[in-house]
Order: structure tokens, then sequence, then C-alpha cells
């Protein structure tokens, strides 16, 4: 109880829903649950003239609707403004006629014109709206910041950077967000104008060249008069030195700018693409919040207002940033989830937030684990956050059945029409399915539903899919797959956070909250074969619930980037001085230093040279190399040679006290009888089961499964198999028979209707090489594989067909088919054998390219297929760093020939015979270390998949996983036939040339049968290194058949199933008999001749204008370091869309190293990363435009290159013109010129520099 009658109230504002609690002067809790638009939704029940009545699920206080609007469910159309007596509450009276007729029983939605928090407070405390609020200590979480930046509706924003990268956030990291798409759509930069400035910082944050102030003024006065809003900053090296941005920022403010956001003040680290990004996002979304927190203050007496950041702490609102609030909401989600576990005693938890939109897991292990580094609506943040992974997967998520496909969302209904029993005109969503199945209770539920139109929605869809390919299949088993689907899904997110994490969920309770989380919460632990699950009292309105427990924290940080060695003596001095700023930090906030501890210190570190960082929970007791060993171990199972370690960042956290934790006991003491039951749907047998209304359990009720528990915040669905204990605070705890075997997964699996079967498997199969690509990123040392992510992983069946990759590069896929294939001819491979090769001839496709393949055996030994990856290695020996040399006569001078050798035999390792061989020969490797480090990992990577496919042997039957494999091939053999069957009949053929004359020739036979590529006409073996081997080829074909499929299936060797590939002796199908001396060198092949490879099928088929048609690779280095990039260019048009700016296209779609970390990690300074204007084909739809780069080298290197269309530009279609051919050229230390050719190398000395400018695409029209 308060003395001075202040109410204390937690408002979660999400995507759909707003969740409110409120702890009156009296101490007692109230709940309540808002749309998060400000509006109640509510029934029409009659009207008599002007007198209508409503029902609401929301209990509201007389008088309450007074001065409300009534607006028709189905749209945003307002019915009459509402009149209602002081002691009237579901009654009312219409100023005027009703403006549309409405019938009994018609959802209708109550607009009170309120923030929905607002409206929330108003419920709480029984204020009409329009009245005045009694004292409130308000926190809150909102999604405001999030959904405007999905919707894209900040402010306008003025964007000043350093001069030579006005285009940073243009490029980003130069992927394409969807691999096998030829219409390339990358989200726009958020800013409307940008500024570059021209100063310069070095790598140390010396002043290369001052700024000069008064075009600072002149640009703050063009950007007031063009009517910008705010301003974002971000200057190169800013995090080192932040003079340059301090100097702009104060004349900004000078000129009447309110919203000034300088990225080093903001994020002060290294990476200057999310340190941007994140600058830019704070500036957009800034005035917004601050207007939106302004209303709320506005309504509080006392302007008592805390707001909670996505690091799970609370700021005032005048200390909030925009940019800290994108998370808030899942934030609260976690840390009711981490007060509840400790409530309960289980401190190892997996969080399952399933709301409307989406769902949100994340991992609690005693401790809130940290990000400081995220991604959220297509760009990138610095900004603490708890580590949240979320799903677009949630119970507003669409159903749908598109072109013979069953799929759950990525599309939502949202809160507006949302789903189809809302009856508002909503589609069918997994809450329809819920209610259709009965797996809930709609008279329980705290808003109208409307069954009949759920049962529409449904059957629509069913005649949509009898209709085309499943004639026999039932709505029951339609609606139990679209649920079996989006459990899958869920499940898999749980999976691949454990897989980046290092832990097992089977050891984790998990526990289930948000609208929908109970729902799903047994089928989503049954597939991780997890066996104990907590329902919290508040499941419902979990993040409000955390908010409650909240704390108030302060971040005091600091950029090191030193070897600990260096600094270790300085260390202590620096946590004390740390640990003093957050604590005055939080004193300002109003606390008494008694209430105050430092909650953690986190040390960000990495071994020398990486780039990827491990976090360290510190404390004063500990070593800090003793836990960086060991975390170490934990992560690549061996320890380092070295014991020291870069220290990249320190972060103190100091926090407020929480006050002791009250207990939840859990015991078992009576079982229950229900009077109600509901008819539900099973596993595929419909039955009758209970359902307990949670208001009416007491401490110590338990239930076994099947049954229903249920309020009007939540629904919980206690599965068969399971049971549930009532605790002493109102949760549910639930554990699985573990002598149920049989409904772990199989039984459900087993009957599972044969359309989603094969959806089901897919995911499966697709989600086991994410796993292993995950693996494979975690586990690596070398940046080539940990940051640009050039690797690739796959599934193959017994006969080593490609069944599923995880879309990572394309070169690389099509190709494992044949390596897998050529090996199997070569070796007797048996359980627990596993091959490594790189050789040309045995389906590799350049040296550096390390392919790893392992057999996976069932418990009878019989084979089940393969699981295999292929990670680029950036020195593997050769006669120039990087082993990419562009003057290579034979194929031993570019490196280390692996023919197919033992990596491990009989399970027993074969490391050393591996070792031997790559620093054996003429050319060994510069980087055995690295080289073995990454090897290990590929190898964990397939220990992983192995595993993943076993599992799933033993739950399904191996009989079920190749009958799966086989249908998935089939299918896409089938969708490919129907895709080729629009072409006419035909030959279709095209030539292309090289930038040396060299010619590729296909000629494409279509008949009703068959499609063949015939690539006779192409030039004889190349001499020099621009031999593309025959799985090349074949993952070229591949790559375009799958861009001409708009369904979303994996690449697989399938979609060859009906191909014919004719490859005559040459270039394409070079001969690699020989000793490596002997052998034509193929390193261009890869890298280049693929890319013209799909510039003439794409040509010849005529389905989009050439794309920049290389990839750019540069590589130099000397004796003590090796650096390798590939560089965006234009993409080509379509019929219906122009090309994209700055981006990978086609065989590859590595990221790019960030400016900031190129100028630290190596000897060279960047001038420009900057797009080519105009640079694109002129058309109808205009050519994607290339881009422009300009490198200085501060030390002597050695510089290779290898590209192509430089001498023609990539061609337009349909009469549109050819993009502008690439060129690059060096600048020598007096100003002079010297262009470079496609292919060469040089040895160059400090202060020369490289320009390279990258081919446009070609137009269409």
């Amino acid at each position: 109880m308060t003395e001075d009658g202040t109410w204390h109230i937690w408002v979660d504002t999400g995507g759909t829903f707003t969740d409110c609690l409120a702890r009156n002067p009296d101490g007692r809790i109230e709940r309540f649950k808002t749309l998060s638009s400000g509006r109640l939704r509510a029934r029409f029940v009659a009207q008599q003239g002007r007198q209508v009545q409503l029902q609401l699920n929301t209990p509201i206080p007389p008088g309450f609707l007074h001065g409300a609007v009534m607006i028709r469910g189905k749209g945003q159309a307002i019915l009459a403004n509402l009149h209602q007596d002081e002691d009237q509450v579901e009654a009312c009276e219409m100023e005027e006629p009703l403006k549309a007729p409405l019938t009994p029983g018609e959802v209708v939605e109550i607009d009170f014109n309120e923030e929905a928090p607002i409206l929330a407070a108003h419920l709480a405390t029984r204020c009409r709206p329009g009245e005045t609020l009694p004292s409130i200590c308000f926190h809150l979480a909102t999604t405001k910041s999030t959904n405007a930046l999905l919707e894209r509706k900040g402010h306008r924003t003025a964007f000043l950077v350093t001069r030579g990268f006005g285009d940073l956030l243009s490029i980003g990291d130069q992927r394409r967000p969807d691999l096998f798409a030829l219409e390339i759509r990358k989200p726009k930069p958020l800013y409307d104008q940008v500024w570059e400035l021209d100063e310069r910082l070095d790598a140390t944050g010396k002043v290369l060249k001052p700024l000069n102030p008064r075009s600072v003024r002149l640009v703050a006065q063009a950007c007031r008069k063009e009517g910008i809003q705010t301003i974002a900053i971000a200057l190169l090296h800013a995090y080192r030195n932040p003079i340059h941005e301090d100097l702009v920022a104060s004349i900004f403010r000078e000129e009447g700018f309110a919203h000034v956001s300088c990225s080093s003040r903001l994020a002060p680290f290294v990476k200057y693409l999310p340190r941007a990004e994140t600058c830019v996002v704070n500036a957009y979304l800034a005035p917004m919040m601050t207007q939106y927190l302004g209303r709320i203050e506005h309504r509080l007496r006392e302007k008592a207002l805390k707001v909670m950041t996505s690091a799970g702490g609370y700021l005032g609102s005048q200390q909030y940033q925009a940019k800290d609030s994108l998370f808030s909401g899942p934030a609260g989600g976690l840390v009711g989830t981490a007060t509840h576990a400790h409530q309960c005693r289980q401190l190892k938890t997996i969080a399952f937030d399933m709301g409307g939109t989406s769902t949100d897991v994340a991992r609690y292990d005693g401790r809130l684990d940290y990000q400081f580094e995220q991604s959220i609506c297509g760009v990138r943040l610095m900004a603490p956050s708890l580590k949240i992974e979320t799903v677009a997967a949630g119970g507003g998520s669409i159903c749908n059945y598109v072109e013979g496909i069953f799929a759950v969302g990525p599309e939502s209904a949202g809160a507006s029409p949302g789903p189809a029993s809302y009856g508002a005109g909503g589609p069918l969503t997994l809450t329809d399915v819920n209610v259709l199945l009965g797996r809930m209770d709609p008279s329980l539920l705290g808003i109208p539903f409307t069954p009949e139109a759920a049962h529409e929605a449904a059957l629509a869809l069913l005649h949509k899919a009898r209709a085309d390919q499943h004639p026999e299949l039932t709505l029951e088993s339609m609606l139990e797959g679209f649920r079996n689907m989006a459990n899958e899904r869920m499940a898999e997110a749980i999976a691949g956070i454990s897989v980046r994490e290092g832990y097992n969920p089977k050891d984790y309770t998990l526990t289930a909250f948000g609208g929908a989380g109970g729902q799903h919460a047994c089928g989503v632990a049954d597939r991780l074969q997890m066996n104990r699950i907590l329902f919290p009292a508040q499941a419902g309105l979990l993040s409000a619930f955390g908010l409650m427990h909240a704390r108030t924290e302060r971040f005091s940080e600091r950029q090191v980037l030193q070897s600990w060695k260096d600094i270790h003596s300085e260390f202590p001095r620096w946590m004390e001085v740390m640990e003093e700023e957050a604590r005055l930090s939080m004193i300002g906030e109003g606390f008494e230093p008694d209430q105050i501890e430092i909650s953690r210190r986190l040390l960000e570190v990495r071994l020398p040279g990486q780039e990827t960082c491990e976090t360290l929970d510190w404390s004063r007791d500990q070593d800090p190399v003793e836990q960086f060993l060991r975390r170490y171990r934990e992560i690549y199972g061996y320890t380092p040679n070295s014991k020291d370690f870069e220290l990249v960042s320190l972060r103190v956290i100091a926090s407020s006290k929480p006050p002791p934790a009250e207990l939840e006991t859990f015991e078992e003491e009576r079982p229950l009888a229900s009077q109600n039951h509901v008819r539900c749907h099973l596993e595929g047998v419909p039955c009758e089961i209970p359902v307990w209304d949670r208001r009416h359990l007491r401490s110590g009720d338990w239930v076994s499964g099947p049954a229903i528990i249920q309020d009007s915040f939540s629904t919980l669905m206690v599965d068969r198999g399971w049971k549930a204990v009532t605790g002493s605070m109102g949760s549910q705890y639930l554990t699985r028979n573990p002598l149920r075997t049989d409904l772990q997964v199989p039984s459900e699996r087993l009957q599972e209707e044969a359309p989603f079967q094969l959806e089901l498997f897919t995911h499966r199969f697709f989600s086991l090489v994410e796993e292993m690509g995950l693996m494979l990123q975690r586990t690596s040392l070398s940046t080539n594989v940990k940051e640009r992510l050039d690797f690739s992983c796959a599934l193959l069946d017994a006969q080593g067909r490609l069944v599923a990759n995880a879309p990572h590069i394309p070169v690389h896929l099509g190709a494992m088919g044949i390596c897998v294939r050529k090996v199997m001819e070569t070796m007797d491979l048996q359980p627990g054998d596993m091959v490594i090769t790189n050789h040309p001839g045995f389906g590799g496709s350049h040296l550096p390219d390390l392919t790893v393949i392992f057999p996976v055996h069932d418990e009878e030994k019989g084979l089940l297929g393969f699981v295999a990856n292929r990670a680029h290695h950036a020195e593997l020996g050769g006669i120039r760093p990087g082993s990419m040399p562009p003057d290579a006569t034979n194929l031993e001078e570019e490196g280390v020939v692996i023919p197919p050798m033992w990596i491990y035999r009989q399970g027993e390792p074969c490391l050393d015979a591996i070792r031997d061989h790559l620093t054996s020969g003429p050319y060994p490797t510069r980087s055995i270390s690295d080289n073995m480090a990454d090897l290990q990992a590929q190898v964990a990577a397939n220990l992983r998949g192995a595993n993943a496919l076993k599992v799933l042997a033993r739950q399904c039957g191996p009989s079920m996983i190749r009958q799966q494999m086989c249908r998935l091939l089939e299918r896409s053999a089938r969708l490919i036939s129907e895709r080729l069957s629009r072409f006419k009949l035909g030959t279709y053929a095209a030539t292309e040339a090289l930038d040396d004359g060299s010619r590729l020739a296909v000629t494409i036979t279509l008949d009703s049968n068959v499609c063949c590529f015939d690539f006779e006409g192409t030039s004889g073996v190349h001499p020099g290194n621009l031999n593309a081997t025959p799985a090349i080829v074949r993952s070229v074909v591949l790559y375009v058949l799958r861009c001409l499929l708009k369904e979303n299936i994996p690449l697989n060797e399938g979609l060859l199933q009906s191909i014919k590939i004719l490859l005559p002796p040459g270039m394409l199908h070079p001969p690699f008999d020989q000793a490596p001396e002997a052998c034509p060198p193929v390193v261009g092949g890869n890298v280049e001749t693929s890319q013209r490879l799909v510039d003439v099928l794409f040509k010849a088929l005529g389905v989009a204008a050439c794309s920049q048609g290389t990839m750019n690779n540069v590589i130099f280095g000397n004796d003590h370091f090796s650096y390798y990039e590939t560089v965006c260019g234009g993409s080509g048009a379509t019929s219906t869309a122009p090309g994209c700016d700055a981006v990978h296209t086609h065989m590859t779609n590595t990221a790019i190293t960030d400016p900031e970390i190129l100028e630290v990690r190596y000897p060279v300074r960047l001038h420009t990363f900057a797009i080519s204007r105009n640079s694109g084909g002129k058309g109808l739809h205009p050519g994607g435009c290339g881009i422009r780069r300009e490198l200085e080298f501060l030390e002597a290197v050695s510089l290779s290159l290898i590209t192509q269309h430089r001498s023609t530009g990539p061609y337009g279609i349909g009469g549109g013109e050819a993009g502008t051919p690439g060129s690059q050229w060096l600048i020598h230390r007096d100003g002079s010129k010297e262009p470079l050719p496609s292919i060469g190398g040089r040895q160059l000395q400090e202060g020369q520099r490289l320009v390279l400018e990258t081919p446009g695409g070609g137009a269409y029209g």
C-alpha cells in the first residue's frame, strides 16, 4: 500500500496488443489488454433508435465510452460518435444515426483518440478518458519506434559523412538479401539528403585533413532551407577522435537544429557501417519518439515516466535515445522470464514469447545475455540489447496455399484486420487454426471471436488446395499441417540459437508466454526433446510483468583494441573509473549509493587478427586470461598456442538493487475434474477434452493432457503425454512423461498428410544445413569464413545428389554433388570416414576452396546420405600471397593441390597427414595454423549435420528420410519442368567473349521431354587461369534454373533431373588427369568464368539483362599479411524492374570488409567507396550502377587482380543499352596514372593507389 495514493503502472505496447499491469494504492494488481491502436474491440448486440447495446470483454467503468467513436471492424469507416451517461456501462447513445447498418454479433472497435498506454492507464485507474489521471509512476515498453522504422515513417533526415563515403549506407555490405532473386531489392537508406564533408582522420584518430567550419555552416543553412528536421553525423574513425563530429554538431545546434545525432556519442566503437546506420536510425526516429513520450508524459501529473531499453533496464524519458527502444518490448519479456525463472528456481530456461505478429526466443542461464550489434528492419545497430531471436511466426501469421506449396507466414494479419476469427474480414491465421482445431475456448477469451468467419476462410483455402493437387485433403489435416509447420519453424529458431551459443535445449526449461505461446509450447518442446515447460501466471502479460521487475541501469563503455599483455597493468584502474562513472549516472537518476550495485563487468575479447569477439562476464576474483582460454576451449575444442588476446572493449553496468524474490512452489496435491469440455482434433483424431478456467485453479491442482487451461489473456494446451501442476503463485509447471517415447515426435510426424510431410521435411533438411553453417561460422577462426561468410553447407542423398543447401555461395553448391560422386567412385567410404579434397578433377572449384565430405549412416549402418561443406581458405600456398595468382601457368603454382584424402578414417583423425601435405611441396601454405583451425570448424559442421540427420532418422525412420529426399528432388524436377514449359519449344543460343577474346557459347534446346545445354563452340583450354571445371558449369546451370523459379525451395539437383549438359573438351572441360604441374590453372574459372557463363545463359533465355559479370577479385599482401576481397557492381534489369546499384550478383554473395576494420587491420587507406553514377545501361528499366573504390597502400605489397567486363560492357536486352565496362588503374606517387589489365599482378610501393571502377548492369527496353 502506498501512503501518497500513487498508482504504479507497467505497460507494454506491442505490434497488435498493449498489455497492462497496474498496482493500485492499496497494493492490488489489475490486468488489462487493449489494441495497440488505442482502441477496444466490442461486439454489437442491439440497437433501438439511437440507443445501442455493446458487449465488451474488457471491464470498463460507467461512462467510459462517452466521447468515443464507434468504427466498423472490417475497415476504418466511422459509424457513430458515442454519448454515455455516468451510470451506463455497455449501453450508450449515438449522437447521430448509424452511418451504416450493423448486424447483431458484428465486431466493432471503439476509438478513444488516446495513445494506447494512456488508454490502459484510464482503464486501470477507472478514470474516464479526458479526466485527469491520478498520481502514477508509469513504466513503458513500446514498439512505436520499431513500427515507424518498419513502415518508414520517421522524420526528414540529413546524413553527414566523410567525403568519398556518401553512398556507404546504400552499398551496405554489398550482399543481396535474396540469393536467387533477379529483381534485387535492397532497403533504401532512411535519410533524405547526404552531405559529404571534406575532412579525414587516419585509423589512429590523427587528423589528416582539418574540417572547414564555414563549409559546415553552409550545409546547415542549406538543410534548414530544405526543411530537414534532424541531423545524423558519422565521420570515419570518429570513434577514435570525435573532434570533427563535435564541431559539426555544435554548428548545427547553433543554426537551430534540435535533433542532432553523433555516431561517436551513440556508439563509440569501430565499424563504420553499423555505427553510421545506428546514428541515422537514431536521428530518423528521435523527433517521433520525443513527441510520443512527450504526449504520454503530458498526461501524467508528476511526469514520472520510465522507459524500458532494449538492454532490459529503465531510462528516464529525457535520457532515452531512439536507438535504445527498438527491442524494448521483447526485452521486457526476457526480464519477465528471468524473474519467473528465479521464482521457480529454474535458472536454465529458454524464453518462448509467441505474440500476434512474431515469436521471440532467447536463452537465460542465470544471467541475461547481451549483444552489442544487431539487425532490425534491414538496418544494423550498434546498441546494447538483450540477445533475442525473432521468428516471423505468431498467432497472426497468415496460412496460405500458393502454387502448390503450403506456407505459414512470414506475412501477418496484424491488429487490423487481424485473424479471420476477429470478424473483421482477415485471412486464415494460426490463431484461427487453433480455434478450429478446438485448442482454445473462445468464450473464455478477452476479445470477441467469430469462429464462423475462421471456418469460412479455412474452407476457401481447402477448396483451393483440393482443386489444385490435393483432392483428398481434409480440413482437419490441413489445419494440423499448418500448426505443425509453425511448430517446426519455432523449434528451428531455438535450435539455431543453441548451435550459435553452444548449448543443448534438452538441458533447459521452456518458458512459454505471449498470447499464443501456451498453445504451441508442448509441440515445440516435443520437437526439441525438452522435458519441462513453465507457463507463468502472467503468461499473457509477461512483458508487462518483466517491466514490473526490471531495474534501472546505466552502462559505462570503453573501446580498447589493444593486446592484453600491453594493457593488463592499466586494466584495474580503467575498471575503477568506469564503475564510478556508472554509479554517478545512477545517482543522477535519483538513487542513493546504497541502492546501487555493479551488476556486470563485460569484456569483449578475441585472438589477434580475428574479427568476431567473445564476451567474458568478469568479476574481481577471476583472471581474464584463464577466462579467455576456457571460453576458447569451449568453442574451438583446443587451447591456442598464445595466451595473449586482444581486449576489444569494456562495459560496466550499474543497476538498482533488486528486491528479494518471492519463490513459487509446485506440489501435486489433487487431480482436477472438469465439468466443461470442448471438441478438439488432436493428431488426426477427434475427441472431447476438458477445459479449465485458470482463475479457479488452486495450488497443487494437476492435470494430465490432453487438456486446456485458459484465462482471458492466454491459453495453455496440455498435449497428450504431458502433465501440468499449478503452483503457489498461479503458474503451471509441465513435465513430459519420459516413458511415452512414441509421443516425442514420431507419432505426430508419421501421421502427417503427404502435402505437409514434404513441406515439413523440406524445412527440416533446410534447418539441418543452416545449423551446419552456423556451426562452421561459430567455430572458424578466419575472417574469410567468420565475417565474409565465404562457405557453403549441403545435404546430399545416398547417391550423392544435392538435396538441400543453406543459401550461401552459389558457385560452391552445384559442385558439391559432382565432388561427392567423384569421391564415392575413388574411395570406399565407411562409417566414421571423412574426406577432404580441393582437386578440380574431383569436383573442386579452385584450390582455396576446401571441401569436406562425411557419409552418414543409420543405426543399421545403412547409408542415409552425405553432409558436406566447402570453405574458402584465404591462404593455401602458390606463387603469390592469397593463393589466387593472376599469372600462374599451371595448377601447382596456384597452391597446394589436395586429392581426396582421409581427414578421419573410421572415426580416427588423420590431421597430421593433412598438415604435412599442406606444408610440403614447392608452394606450401603460408598460414597452416589458420588452415587447420578452419578445417576443424568444417569437421565440426559436418558432425553437427550428421548428428541431426541421424536424430531425424531415429524419429521418423530411415526409409522416411530417403523417401522425402526423393520427393523433394522430384518436386523440384516438376517445378522446373513447369517453368521451362512456358518457353517456346526450340533452340536458344548465345555467345559472349571474355576480355581476352576467349569465347563462351551455349545452345539450349527445349523439347517436351528434356532440356539440353550444349556448350559446343566454347574456346579450347585457356592459356591462363580462366579454365572452369565441369562442376562449376553444373553449378552455373543449377543456379540459373533456380533463379527461374518463384517458389521458395532449397537449391537441389532435382532441378537437373531432366537437364542434359554437353561439355566439349576445352576451357569448360580441361584435363586434370596429370600431375598438378601439368594441369591448367583454374582460379579465374571459379570466380570469373562462372560469372560470364551466367551472362551467356541469361542472354540465351532472355530473362534478364547482364549483371556486372565479374567478382572483381582484389588480392594484396606481403610477408606478414594477406587480404582478399570481391567487389560489388550493378545488376541487370528485367522486364519488370530496374537493376540494383552496388550489389553482388549471381555466383557470389560475400560481404565486404568494413572501411574502418580494413584500415585498422591492414596497411591501407580507403579514400573512396561510392556508386559510379550513370554507369548502368540506359533504357526503360535502367541497369544498376557499379562502384568506384580507391585504395592507398601504406606498405609495399604484391597486388593481384582477376576481373572481367573491362573491354565490353554488360549487355542490355529488349533494346536496353549495355552497362559501362569496368576499369582499373594505378595512381603513382607523382600523380601519374597507369591503366591495369583485366587480369594481372604488380609489386607496389608505399603511397601508390589502386582505383577500381566496377561494371554497371545492362538495361531492359
